[in-house]
């Protein structure tokens, strides 16, 4: 009985009285439970159910939904942008930081609110593997591909959840940008053959998405290094090593296509075809 007192106890210390408490009771940022369900059914799906059901039916088409879906992602991604860029205008880089505001001031409430919403995109972006597993790629749902999609809603979560706004922001906001051009490339190419002449700069998103990890790594060795900073320091530590592994896998993929021009033996998170 005492053994789960504590385990409450420390549940209670851990997911509330640390957190934020600006976004403590935000939609799908109060428990981690919700969260882990999401995750564990979108895992489920994408490797047991959907692949089972879909085994004697044809493909689904889709083509409508998801270029709906990529106008959606776009239109979300430029809003992010929209937020990270007013950050940037009206907030200073101080001590190799950029620290979280706490307060309930409406500046400090809108990078909060900036990022749940990358949090929310990350979850919204959950689809795209449901649509691989509808349409039968199944070629397409590779390990690197399951764990980007699961880790990032959990680093999202945690920004949210504890250091909403800060270093977050110009964060989310270089990936928020990648996304844009991701999502375009997305809708372009699936328009049909005949758009392929548009998608010339396919290299250059591949060289984008490898100068945001570096950007992204500088930040957080920056705030790791300084003592002024409250950003978390075991997220810059989680960031920093997600970083690193996605800069191999896409840095293997730029090799291989672009400068030894080798056949790609898999097909990184951000070149799926839609």
């Amino acid at each position: 009985m005492a053994m789960v007192q504590q385990a409450m106890q420390g549940y209670q210390y851990v997911f509330h009285e640390l957190s934020d408490p600006r976004t403590k009771d935000w939609w799908l940022v109060s428990s981690p439970g919700t969260l882990l369900t999401i995750l564990a059914t979108y895992l489920y799906f994408c490797t047991k159910a959907g692949p089972r059901y879909m085994k004697d039916k044809k493909p689904y088409s889709l083509k409508g939904v998801v270029m709906v879906y990529n106008v959606f992602q776009i239109i979300l991604s430029l809003f992010m942008s929209v937020i990270g860029f007013t950050f940037f205008l009206t907030e200073s880089y101080k001590n190799k930081c950029y620290s979280v505001d706490y307060s309930e001031n409406p500046r400090a409430m809108l990078w909060a609110t900036g990022t749940w919403w990358f949090f929310f995109a990350k979850i919204t972006e959950l689809l795209d593997t449901v649509f691989f597993v509808l349409r039968k790629k199944d070629r397409q749902i590779s390990f690197l591909h399951l764990y980007h999609h699961t880790v990032m809603p959990v680093i999202g979560w945690i920004g949210v959840k504890y250091a909403a706004g800060g270093q977050a922001i110009p964060e989310g906001c270089i990936n928020a940008i990648i996304h844009v051009f991701m999502y375009t490339y997305y809708l372009i190419s699936g328009l049909g053959p005949e758009y392929q002449k548009y998608l010339w700069w396919k290299k250059h998103l591949t060289s984008m998405q490898l100068i945001q990890f570096c950007i992204i790594v500088f930040l957080n060795v920056n705030s790791l290094s300084s003592s002024s900073c409250n950003y978390p320091k075991y997220l810059s530590i989680f960031v920093m090593m997600n970083c690193f592994a996605f800069f191999y896998m896409f840095g293997k993929f730029y090799y291989n296509s672009y400068m030894q021009g080798t056949k790609k033996h898999f097909v990184p998170i951000c070149q799926k075809s839609q």
